[in-house]
């Protein structure tokens, strides 16, 4: 597995992923217990896929009834998504965390360059309320990393955060305020900060505290809210080990270890093909120890550059803890 996890990071091309991909398809095929069990029932021989386009996805709704998991180790971590009262959470067994430490700080690195020399700002009070969120996971590292004595969380001290604010645009410093939607919106109808420079990155999601809004109205509300020209994005979900970023407009990038394929809405297993709206369904080989093909219950529409846009859920899919904004 070692050499398999060296495989998967230091993918640099399509044939790179396509050989990884398969080699993990092998692997949990024969070691997911679930995965195997649903790839039985759907009467797919493993030995016969030969491309990434042939690989079945596993619904996500299995994290919420069963253990998903491809190694016989003892979870180090279990990661829970966030929801209403009385509904079922999904859990995430991730019996290798440094998987997970990987992926993120290698994304992170990738769309935002070296954390040491950012000021890092997070806006996540529901996050913060709750155990087992994967993203406090990977915020809270970050803030460790970025070892700038401003960086940290705000729960609902929105004047200590704006004062903050003015006080890193005046000194030029590099700066990402990462939030949940409803919070972001909370503070700047309250505030408002003229920082151009300043990297806004939404979370999606209004977590039942404010309804939903359209992106473009949303974006723009608080790209006037916070002078700035975008609303950067983050997409994950504790079902994954890795996320995609957005520089603005909705528009999404993965990192080299994750893609994003469509599944046509009433053959869930056909795939279709770009600039037409499909079922997100993800590989993430960073999930090597549980299962990397998941078939979300989010709509979006793939773009010929493999970005990406969510527009979207299923009607009759739970409202999610991420829960993303509707286009």
């Amino acid at each position: 597995m070692t050499d398999l996890t060296q495989q998967i990071f230091s993918i640099s091309n399509t044939q790179e992923f396509e050989k990884a991909s398969l080699a993990v398809f092998k692997h949990q095929a024969e070691n997911c217990q679930v995965y195997k069990a649903y790839i039985g029932n759907l009467r797919i021989d493993p030995s016969g896929v030969s491309t990434t386009a042939q690989i079945p996805y596993l619904p996500i709704s299995f994290f919420k009834t069963h253990e998903v998991l491809s190694s016989t180790d003892q979870p180090e971590i279990t990661f829970s998504s966030s929801g209403t009262t009385g509904m079922v959470q999904s859990k995430h067994l991730v019996t290798q965390v440094n998987l997970y430490e990987q992926s993120f700080n290698k994304a992170f690195k990738q769309f935002y360059g070296d954390i040491d020399n950012t000021c890092l700002l997070a806006l996540l009070p529901s996050y913060l309320e709750r155990d087992g969120s994967s993203l406090i996971y990977m915020v809270d590292a970050l803030l460790k990393q970025s070892m700038h004595g401003d960086s940290g969380y705000f729960l609902h001290n929105h004047s200590e955060l704006y004062h903050k604010l003015q006080e890193l645009k005046s000194s030029h410093q590099k700066t990402i305020l990462i939030g949940v939607t409803y919070a972001l919106l909370d503070f700047v109808e309250e505030y408002k900060v003229d920082f151009p420079e300043l990297i806004v990155m939404e979370t999606g999601g209004m977590k039942g505290k404010r309804k939903e809004m359209v992106r473009k109205e949303l974006h723009q509300f608080l790209q006037k809210g916070f002078g700035v020209n975008a609303i950067h994005s983050e997409y994950g979900m504790t079902e994954l080990l890795s996320q995609a970023y957005s520089y603005g407009k909705g528009i999404f990038n993965c990192p080299p270890w994750m893609k994003i394929y469509l599944r046509d809405t009433n053959d869930p297993l056909s795939l279709v093909s770009n600039n037409k709206t499909g079922g997100i369904n993800i590989i993430d080989l960073a999930n090597l120890h549980s299962c990397s093909f998941i078939a979300t219950q989010d709509l979006g529409r793939l773009l010929t550059d493999g970005s990406f846009e969510v527009l979207g859920r299923f009607d009759d899919a739970d409202i999610r803890g991420c829960n993303l904004l509707v286009n």
